[in-house]
């Protein structure tokens, strides 16, 4: 299948899997680029020694393209930013938007670049600055998120930009992707459908977790950073939401402190990132000191295996996943499904080969 996503970035199939923190590694990735989808290496809970040694991992087991996901309001951007262009990483995405300077640094030096957005506005301030596609995720996706469902933002954001849409946030099989399609989008990602594989590294206990929530188990909260946050509900979730301010920041100051030291990262760099956190999304250092807890306690159950001791970020469409296949055959079982599809909604019409354009513009084909 070809869309202006697999143009773009060199994939065979237009499914992307997202660069979530503590479980998107090299063997995610790897095993994700082998299939013929695009990987996202996650750098934000790394050092910038670790980056660079992860992303020589992955090209050392696949030759296929992949990306890394880099966080712009990060004060080592700059340094993180030099490590995908010096290792010649393919794609290049973000969690926030990145700035003018930035995107044109790294278009300069030939790398794809990619920002998720959650909003009409910034999908297009991003494609003015000159972004080579946009990730939209709507409010069913995993982790910190909006509240407008998929189905009401993609098709805002496919008739605002010219620039390749792929959409996010519910989707998990074949027949999303044709959604996904029809709406207008290049392509799907997906996390919580690549975090629920044999290739990923999350604890085997987790993943029952996972694997045993319904629709109903996955809530969004503020209790963990202040952000509105989706997650597997658990009884640390709930006695989060019955603690008080005080007791949060407490632990927020302690989980700061545990990141530090995981990242490298200096008193004084993470002073500054928390500043170019609170200018960039307006929070105030209350919020900016709870944000120090996502890391940890995402890392507690995703890496430690401590569904008592952290959160579980998650996509709803966690209730409707029951199986862990492996990256080659969930990719390979999204496609057949996309083709079944196509094919019993009836023969290709005079458009049917242009799925995933929106008309020809920047990185899709005529």
């Amino acid at each position: 299948m070809t869309t202006a996503l697999t143009e773009l970035t060199g994939v065979r199939y237009p499914v992307v899997q997202t660069g979530m923190g503590w479980v998107a590694g090299p063997r995610l990735v790897s095993a994700t680029a082998e299939a013929g989808a695009l990987g996202i290496l996650a750098s934000a809970t790394m050092s910038p020694g670790r980056l660079r040694a992860a992303v020589r991992e992955v090209a050392s087991r696949t030759d296929r393209p992949f990306g890394v996901n880099l966080r712009a309001d990060a004060g080592d951007a700059a340094e993180r930013v030099r490590i995908v262009v010096e290792e010649g990483v393919r794609v290049a995405s973000f969690a926030l938007a990145p700035s003018r300077e930035l995107i044109a640094r790294l278009k300069d030096a030939g790398v794809v670049v990619i920002p998720t957005v959650g909003a009409r506005r910034h999908a297009e301030k991003v494609a003015a600055w000159g972004a080579d596609a946009v990730v939209v995720q709507g409010a069913e996706g995993g982790g910190h998120t909006g509240d407008v469902a998929t189905t009401v933002l993609l098709p805002q954001v496919v008739d605002a930009v010219d620039i390749p849409v792929v959409a996010a946030g519910g989707f998990h099989d074949g027949r999303g992707l044709v959604a996904a399609l029809a709406f207008g989008a290049a392509g799907v990602a997906m996390g919580t459908r690549f975090l629920l594989t044999s290739d990923s590294t999350v604890p085997e206990a987790v993943k029952a977790r996972y694997l045993a929530a319904s629709v109903q188990d996955v809530t969004v909260t503020r209790a963990v950073d202040g952000l509105p946050h989706r997650m597997l509900r658990t009884d640390l979730v709930a006695a989060l939401e019955r603690s008080g301010r005080p007791a949060a920041l407490l632990r927020a100051v302690r989980h700061a402190a545990e990141f530090r030291k995981q990242t490298g990262t200096g008193w004084a760099r993470t002073l500054r990132d928390g500043l170019a956190m609170k200018r960039g999304a307006g929070l105030s250092w209350s919020q900016v000191l709870l944000a120090a807890n996502t890391p940890m306690m995402l890392r507690a159950a995703l890496v430690e295996g401590r569904t008592d001791a952290g959160v579980m970020a998650s996509g709803q469409v966690a209730g409707v996943i029951d199986d862990l296949p492996s990256c080659a055959e969930l990719v390979g079982r999204i496609m057949a499904e996309a083709a079944a599809t196509l094919d019993r909604l009836g023969p290709p019409g005079p458009d049917r080969a242009g799925a995933g354009q929106h008309g020809p513009g920047p990185g899709r084909p005529g």
